[in-house]
């Protein structure tokens, strides 16, 4: 079968959804040499991936996983894409609780870091969190807390069969694409952060073929997030627009604002201080901004863009945030 799939690519032929999966549950059962996993990989990035191809390959990745069942009908995951090497603090992680302290529920997928000093997995368990794959643990964090924590190397079984050759290989792959949406909860609603317009499009193509409410957002000078650093760009359902951070009543802010130290407890200090209401206007403003369109998201676009802002800075300014936090930790410590 590998042979087939490596002939046609290099034939310059795409890939059905149904071959990539075909080609995900083989891996897992050891059914092909990593020579032959190393080529395919190598050939798909010199190509470019196809949604059908990214899409098969996740469904190979949730099929073979660990199935998360959450006793909601409506929550959000926010992530980036990762990769883009800024360095930034937990913009996203914080953004989650923000949007849970705003009474909204959140099932947060995420890893230890990658190219960045803190990820969410690394300023979750430097608080004391312990990760678990339990299903009654994760629903009663998500029903008394409003938000679950799913550390993604408990459910993704096959990324381990990839992990040596991912790391002899020294460039992104088809995996690096998949991060953000193999949330083993399956959510109905994304906020998802990409570091350039071609991943904007791309996954733009996959949420609407799984059919979920979503925001792709890109800061123009590269970063994966809305860092508030230059305009950015928003995609979701209902609008394609382009932002100035002064469209929101924020000030532009300076890179070296968003840096997430050096540290892991530098980056676990900044997380703390924004929920403590007592970080930097810019690192405040930052939260709120990325969890105003996660807001947006899960109101399906009826609610603008500065009703959002205000929910998500009442969340900090009433302590309902840092309050969730603690929360948060007590049920998983």
């Amino acid at each position: 079968m590998m042979k087939e799939i490596l002939n046609k690519v290099l034939n310059h032929e795409t890939l059905s959804r149904e071959e990539m999966h075909h080609v995900l549950v083989g891996i897992t059962h050891e059914n092909f040499p990593n020579e032959q996993i190393t080529a395919l990989l190598t050939a798909l990035q010199m190509r470019g991936v196809t949604v059908d191809e990214l899409l098969g390959f996740r469904d190979g990745i949730l099929e073979t996983g660990v199935p998360v069942i959450l006793n909601s009908d409506r929550y959000i995951d926010v992530v980036g894409t990762g990769g883009d090497r800024k360095n930034t603090f937990n913009i996203s992680t914080t953004a989650c609780f923000v949007i849970a302290g705003a009474g909204y529920k959140v099932a947060k997928h995420g890893n230890y870091a990658a190219t960045s000093t803190s990820g969410a997995s690394n300023v979750i368990a430097n608080h004391g969190v312990v990760f678990t794959a339990d299903p009654d643990k994760l629903n009663r964090s998500l029903n008394e807390a409003g938000i679950v924590y799913l550390h993604a190397q408990l459910f993704a079984k096959a990324m381990k069969f990839v992990g040596p050759i991912r790391k002899a290989l020294e460039f992104p792959t088809i995996f690096n694409l998949l991060g953000p949406i193999v949330n083993p909860s399956k959510p109905q609603c994304q906020l998802l952060g990409v570091a350039n317009l071609d991943q904007m499009r791309l996954y733009k193509s996959v949420y609407q073929k799984i059919g979920i409410d979503y925001g792709i957002v890109n800061s123009i000078d590269g970063y994966d997030e809305i860092s508030l650093t230059s305009d950015f760009k928003v995609t979701t359902n209902d609008y394609e627009r382009v932002f100035r951070p002064q469209d929101l009543g924020f000030d532009i802010a300076k890179p070296e604002e968003l840096v997430g130290g050096a540290t892991e407890e530098e980056a676990k200090a900044i997380f703390d201080s924004v929920l403590e209401n007592r970080a930097l206007p810019a690192q405040k403003n930052i939260v709120l901004a990325n969890a105003a369109f996660g807001i947006q998201v899960l109101e399906k676009g009826e609610k603008s863009i500065e009703e959002c802002i205000e929910i998500a800075r009442e969340s900090i300014d009433s302590g309902n945030a840092l309050r969730t936090f603690k929360k948060f930790v007590e049920l998983n410590s």
